[in-house]
């Protein structure tokens, strides 16, 4: 659990992990620089807590530093700010024990906030726990993370081979699970919602600028290119500003684009950054490489897919969303 500056949500994440079903466990909080005082009153909580300091280095280092003072056989990741239901870590541990040919287990999660959740958060937390088995998990992981970081829960030689935590210039914790998917490892969950998840306005996801759209638009590229391998004959659908900026940071990882495909007429037999611009026909007739679909309009991704299946397309294989 990697804390900075917990304050009033720390005790009720502590006291979430000791309340587990599953008692041989070890808890490794590992301050990264707090000064509001709340890691203080942990000290002589319990004999299954152990506090750490990782120097104020970042969140990836917290991590790391916890993972080489662990001792199990498995590692699951905590903020400090959300609340793990009783049954968390026991569930997760009896199903990556039933699946063995799976490496990371998220969860499901029921998203709360003091001040109430807003419609998006919602539709968010929906998509999130329907992500659940491999191959879901597989084909949306370019649409967000489907794994919610603090319910990740390792097979220990799983993150160490992976080295913990890298500290890129997007999130951390996608950067993790696009990393294990380009080494072929596979993800899944558990049906039960296992995490409460807290939204405020202090999340790190919300302060810095790693966690914004755009740092996320370059992990996206950077993984499909360079861990999915997708580099020649993409056909791009989406001409707009989300379609042309996923094209730039595409040719920037090296990959080539052939064209781009619109639903809008007035956009269909034109350009766009030199290229042709066709209808949506044209996407269910390629086979020179990938359809990447760049559209994030709610409403937009069941209608392709209806679109793509009719016509006998892959999702996953033929075309992949990423928006």
């Amino acid at each position: 659990m990697p804390v900075r500056d917990g304050g009033p949500y720390l005790q009720a994440a502590v006291d979430s992990i000791l309340a587990q079903d599953l008692p041989e466990l070890e808890l490794l909080v590992v301050d990264d620089g707090s000064t509001d005082g709340a890691l203080e009153r942990l000290r002589g909580l319990d004999e299954r807590v152990q506090m750490l300091s990782s120097g104020g280095q970042g969140v990836s280092a917290a991590f790391n530093t916890g993972l080489a003072a662990s001792r199990g056989e498995f590692v699951a990741r905590m903020d400090a700010d959300d609340i793990a239901l009783p049954m968390r870590l026991s569930t997760q541990r009896a199903w990556l024990e039933a699946h063995p040919e799976v490496a990371i287990a998220g969860c499901r999660v029921e998203l709360f906030s003091d001040d109430g959740l807003a419609g998006g958060n919602r539709h968010y937390q929906d998509w999130l726990n329907r992500q659940c088995t491999p191959a879901q998990i597989r084909r949306s992981l370019f649409v967000e993370s489907p794994i919610p970081n603090p319910g990740a829960f390792f097979r220990r030689e799983t993150i160490e081979c992976l080295g913990g935590y890298a500290d890129p210039d997007w999130p951390e914790d996608y950067d993790l699970f696009l990393r294990a998917d380009a080494q072929g490892l596979r993800m899944g969950k558990p049906d039960a919602v296992l995490l409460r998840w807290r939204d405020h306005g202090d999340r790190l996801t919300r302060t810095d600028a790693r966690y914004d759209r755009s740092a996320f638009q370059r992990a996206k590229a950077h993984y499909l290119v360079q861990g999915r391998g997708v580099r020649d004959g993409i056909l791009l659908w989406g001409a707009g500003p989300s379609g042309r900026e996923f094209h730039d940071l595409l040719v920037a990882e090296g990959a080539q684009v052939s064209g781009f495909v619109e639903v809008h007429p007035r956009r269909i037999g034109g350009e766009k950054r030199g290229l042709p611009v066709w209808g949506m026909e044209q996407a269910a007739q390629w086979r020179d490489g990938m359809v990447v679909v760049a559209v994030g309009a709610r409403g937009a991704r069941p209608e392709i897919r209806r679109f793509m299946a009719a016509h006998g397309r892959r999702e996953g294989e033929d075309y992949l969303f990423v928006a």
